[in-house]
């Protein structure tokens, strides 16, 4: 079986479009639709339901697009291993998503020192909200995501890849500075929350529901969109804020932010690596897999 033609048909599927697909696979519209004509010929039935403003698989199509997935991954893998060296120096592109937390923080951090690592590997990072990250890797778009949430997607797998510390910063010089208050004063402290949706103000609502409280039982006088403007707002001093630890490295090494313990109040987040669905995953995002997990350890 022609798998350029299976490649077609799966793009299609996946992109719901025969412009998209051709996109992606960078050739022409009518390339694509001549590929698929010739697959529903040779098959003898139709794959495709093209009455809609969408293109979508018939029971056939479905059935059809698992099995070519299966067989086109081992084409890649057959591929990879004929015209790679198991050994010598990693070479080609790696593209990777990252959700705003991580890819705010961490992950370019890791990704630098493995391309300084591996000089002869270039680098891309997205950062987007979780579920496009999913969507993308879905649609192996990029080859690796490391998202703050494991949203269920039939496309993706989920591993665990690292653990977040989330800590209540303040600006340098605030009573509590390195010290520890309890439930009560913190209730009493003036907030800077990230917007409803984020993980680490995910983290701290699970975290105080122990308690009994909630995050409107607390004093929060700003509420702001990323991890950057909490940040920024607690080195001005308009509130502690709660944020990765990661977020803040800097700050806490030259003196501009500390943290502050909450008695009883321990939260972390796992991270997760997400990873397409049956695709054979080239050697430079295997080998920055590895690299990550033992510098994250």
């Amino acid at each position: 079986m022609d798998t350029r033609q299976l490649a077609a048909f799966c793009a299609v599927v996946e992109r719901r479009s025969f412009s998209q697909a051709a996109d992606q696979l960078g050739v022409t519209q009518p390339a694509v639709s001549l590929q698929i004509r010739s697959l529903e010929k040779r098959l003898g039935q139709r794959l495709l339901d093209r009455s809609g403003r969408r293109v979508e698989p018939t029971e056939a199509g479905r059935r059809l697009y698992h099995s070519a997935q299966r067989l086109l991954a081992l084409e890649q893998q057959l591929l990879q291993e004929l015209g790679e060296e198991s050994e010598g120096e990693l070479t080609g592109r790696f593209e990777i998503g990252a959700s705003t937390g991580p890819g705010g923080t961490i992950v370019p951090l890791v990704l630098g020192e493995f391309q300084q690592l591996h000089p002869g590997v270039r680098v891309a990072l997205t950062v987007s909200d979780t579920q496009t990250v999913v969507e993308q890797v879905a649609r192996r778009e990029l080859e690796l995501g490391v998202v703050g949430a494991a949203r269920r997607h039939r496309g993706v797998t989920f591993e665990p890849f690292f653990r977040d510390e989330v800590v209540l910063a303040v600006r340098a010089g605030h009573p509590r500075a390195d010290k520890t208050m309890s439930l009560e004063e913190l209730a009493a402290e003036p907030l800077v929350l990230m917007q409803e949706g984020a993980g680490v103000r995910q983290v701290i609502d699970d975290e105080l529901r122990v308690y009994g409280m909630r995050l409107r039982d607390l004093d929060v006088r700003l509420e702001l969109g990323l991890q950057e403007s909490a940040r920024t707002a607690a080195l001005a001093g308009f509130g502690a804020a709660f944020i990765s630890r990661g977020a803040i490295e800097a700050d806490l090494a030259s003196g501009a932010l500390a943290i502050v313990r909450v008695d009883g109040l321990e939260p972390s987040r796992e991270i997760s690596l997400v990873r397409s669905t049956g695709r054979a995953e080239t050697r430079a995002a295997q080998a920055f897999v590895e690299f990550a997990r033992g510098r994250l350890a």
